[in-house]
């Protein structure tokens, strides 16, 4: 039992965190979940130790869980469950340095492209991985300069390229498009080419979109990320990454200590979080996920809009929960959490109020007088 004055540290920690919960409009994470029912598995011991997808004598684990959260995900972006290989991950990072990952053992000598709008988890893969790699402009909506990849690509046509492309950058949710990477790297003359989709926020959604943009296994994705946390929702971050399995297989070790293949970029792994995921897509299934989206999406439009009329340049890509708008001051990026470089944003995600929404463009609007 704890002392009292670990009880209140606690309690006070708690009383912290639900004030942050209430003014958190700059970063994606949704807020209107509600596991209770799983609590009772948070008493129990769990580890999804090894490959999903294979038995193994370590039994204390969802991966059932874990499998049926990676096949939803496989046909929603276009892929046969027999084809495509996945697993649940801690977060976005982790799906990015993996599909890195399997990249460079596929084409060692590759040079991997990025936008200077990527997230900066894509530039930490490439230098963990020891893989040559050249920064590309974006446009101004955050998308990928398709020229200067030609450019910068045409300087190494002789070598592989691996290009990460984003499903909604990290500042304007901008969306690159991954069947252009692929013919514009064939126009400068190479034909070896990994293409890994970034789609942290947009991946529970991007499919669903009209007109829907060019980034699944389908429009020539190798590998694709997603994050759980940021729109589907999850307590602690998490995510999915799936590929083909050929591409699995390169870096698939047998591991007899714990009777399983070692396909996974960690060897201890959340045992919860598949359980979340699972009981997230069950619950919304894909009407859910279209709904909760195009709730999202009116508020983000009814945002802009509303900044605008109050005299604030704020913007937003086609079909994005991210209102883009000048740097703010500091005070409201304290109060609101708000993201900023040479832009600021927010991002409506499943939670975020109307009332929100009018507290922070009143507060924006009152300074910009």
């Amino acid at each position: 039992m704890l002392e009292p004055q670990d009880q209140k540290k606690l309690d006070e920690l708690f009383s912290s965190m639900q004030e942050a919960n209430g003014c958190f409009l700059g970063y994606p994470f949704a807020k209107d979940f509600d596991y209770e029912p799983l609590w009772r598995f948070m008493s129990l011991t769990g580890n999804n130790l090894g490959d999903p997808f294979e038995p193994g004598t370590y039994r204390v684990n969802s991966h059932a869980f874990e499998c049926d959260v990676v096949d939803f995900f496989a046909r929603l972006f276009r892929a046969c469950s027999c084809e495509v290989w996945g697993y649940v991950t801690n977060g976005g990072t982790e799906g990015n340095i993996y599909g890195l990952y399997l990249a460079r053992e596929l084409y060692p000598n590759a040079v991997a492209y990025f936008s200077q709008d990527t997230h900066y988890s894509v530039s930490k893969g490439v230098r963990l991985l020891r893989l040559e790699h050249s920064v590309v402009r974006s446009q101004s909506n955050g998308e990928i300069n398709y020229d200067d990849l030609a450019q910068k690509a045409t300087r190494y046509r002789t070598r592989p390229a691996v290009v990460v492309a984003n499903i909604g950058t990290t500042m304007k949710e901008g969306k690159d498009d991954t069947l252009k990477i692929r013919a514009v790297l064939h126009d400068v003359g190479i034909s070896a080419i990994y293409v890994h989709s970034d789609a942290a926020l947009c991946g529970p959604y991007a499919p669903l979109l009209n007109p829907k943009p060019a980034f699944d296994f389908a429009d020539g994705a190798d590998s694709i990320t997603l994050s759980g946390h940021k729109f589907l929702g999850a307590p602690m971050p998490c995510g999915v990454v799936l590929s083909h399995k050929l591409h699995v297989q390169r870096v698939m070790r047998n591991i007899d200590y714990i009777g399983s293949s070692d396909t996974t970029l960690s060897g201890s792994r959340n045992a919860f979080t598949p359980i979340i995921l699972w009981y997230a897509i069950r619950s919304l299934g894909i009407e859910g996920i279209k709904q909760t989206f195009q709730q999202c999406e009116r508020l983000a439009a009814y945002t802009a809009d509303e900044l605008n009329v109050r005299g604030v340049s704020a913007w937003r890509n086609p079909n994005a929960l991210t209102v883009v708008l000048p740097p703010v001051e500091d005070s409201i990026k304290t109060k609101w959490q708000i993201a900023t470089q040479d832009v600021s944003h927010l991002v409506v995600t499943p939670g975020t109020t109307k009332q929100q929404a009018d507290a922070l463009i009143e507060t924006i609007s009152n300074r910009n007088r």
